[in-house]
């Protein structure tokens, strides 16, 4: 009689077709089985031009590696742990997120991972926080269809093909895609731009045109909104066909507004100023990559002298601020577009400056902008 490990089930495989050079061995789907232990219960696999090669049988090792130790988890209800191994013996990294959901009538332990070459590591990293906060949020849609009993697969499989398919163009174009049609005309699709950790910009050097979203901090709230009513409407969906894991949600609570894009109609002097002086060097030059990255320091430099100024104003939050008119002129933001280029910035580095600055937890662009118009 054998001694060695139980025999796997046969693990179902979807192969996906993407277009150019696919960075990503495979993502797996895996589970604790208390019996068993850990168990790979789907495989994703890329088929492209340039296969990595890998087999199954590695990829359910690998799988299985990122549940290892997961049995004594102690966890929070719903929430999702972001492990990220990097195997040198194997030469791969692995990106792997760790949640509880019902499966086959009890709670499990479940990982949705990534499996990539090690020579990738420098590649992924800077896409590594849009990679995870879009499978966090599947994870979420998955539970609740764990919970219901109904196939999760479905909708893993409609947010790891897209995220194969960015990789894979990052990779052969350096772009997420193709956005412009055969007639010049570009389509973002809703969802996917509302999803994006920051507002989008859509710039036309062709005819001249910068279209906008919301600034991040309205951007964000939209997004934990429309989140939020997505969610909502998967728990009260009557059956699996009643809704599709992808589609559009609107609720009495909350009807999206498709015109996320605005046009920018104000003016700022240091982007014009940056154009105008970068195309008088000749192109071809490394001239030009040294200048664009000292004019990204030096609005760095101003966003944190903006920060410094606000903290003293404000004696470091213990004071309302209530120098706008002031900050504006101290620090040579008078243009409008100057000031919110700095603003954005500066949000970055300190998240909630907007609502300190203005003085409400939450300003839409339009009241934001009749605010700034006062002064």
């Amino acid at each position: 009689m054998s001694s060695g490990p139980p025999q796997s089930p046969t693990v179902a495989k979807t192969e996906v077709t993407v277009e150019g050079e696919c960075p990503i061995f495979a993502a797996t789907f895996a589970y604790w089985d208390n019996i068993l232990g850990p168990r790979v219960c789907h495989i994703w696999a890329p088929r492209c031009e340039q296969p990595l090669l890998l087999s199954d049988g590695e990829v359910t090792f690998l799988a299985n590696h990122t549940l290892n130790g997961e049995i004594l988890r102690s966890a929070e209800c719903g929430a999702v742990d972001v492990k990220f191994f990097v195997l040198a013996e194997k030469g791969v990294i692995i990106i792997s997120l760790i949640f509880d959901g019902e499966l086959k009538g009890d709670k499990n332990t479940c990982a949705l991972s990534i499996i990539l070459p090690q020579t990738e590591l420098a590649f992924y990293l800077p896409l590594h926080m849009v990679c995870v906060e879009r499978l966090k949020h599947i994870i979420r849609k998955g539970r609740i269809w764990m919970q219901k009993g109904y196939n999760i697969i479905s909708v893993l499989s409609s947010e790891i093909v897209p995220i194969m398919e960015l990789l894979s163009s990052m990779k052969t174009h350096s772009v997420p895609e193709d956005i412009d049609d055969s007639m010049g005309s570009f389509v973002l699709p809703f969802r996917q731009v509302l999803y994006s950790p920051y507002p989008t910009t859509h710039i036309d050097v062709d005819i001249n045109t910068v279209k906008q979203m919301p600034p991040c901090h309205e951007h964000t709230y939209i997004q934990r909104r429309y989140m939020r009513s997505e969610l909502s409407a998967l728990w009260k969906a009557a059956s699996e066909e009643n809704i599709a894991p992808d589609t559009g949600i609107h609720t009495e609570s909350f009807t999206p507004d498709l015109n996320v894009f605005q046009d920018v109609m104000h003016k700022d002097t240091l982007v014009k100023s940056f154009i105008d002086e970068v195309f008088m060097l000749k192109p071809g030059l490394n001239l030009r990559s040294t200048y664009l990255a000292q004019f990204l320091l030096i609005l760095h430099r101003k966003a944190l002298v903006l920060l410094k100024y606000i903290e003293d104003e404000t004696q470091k939050g213990k004071k309302p601020f209530r120098s706008l008119r002031s900050l504006k002129t101290d620090l040579d933001l008078m243009v409008e577009g100057d000031l919110n280029i700095i603003m954005a910035l500066a949000e970055k580095q300190r998240a909630g400056l907007h609502s300190f600055v203005f003085g409400k937890q939450f300003y839409t662009s339009v009241q934001e902008r009749d605010v700034l118009m006062s002064f």
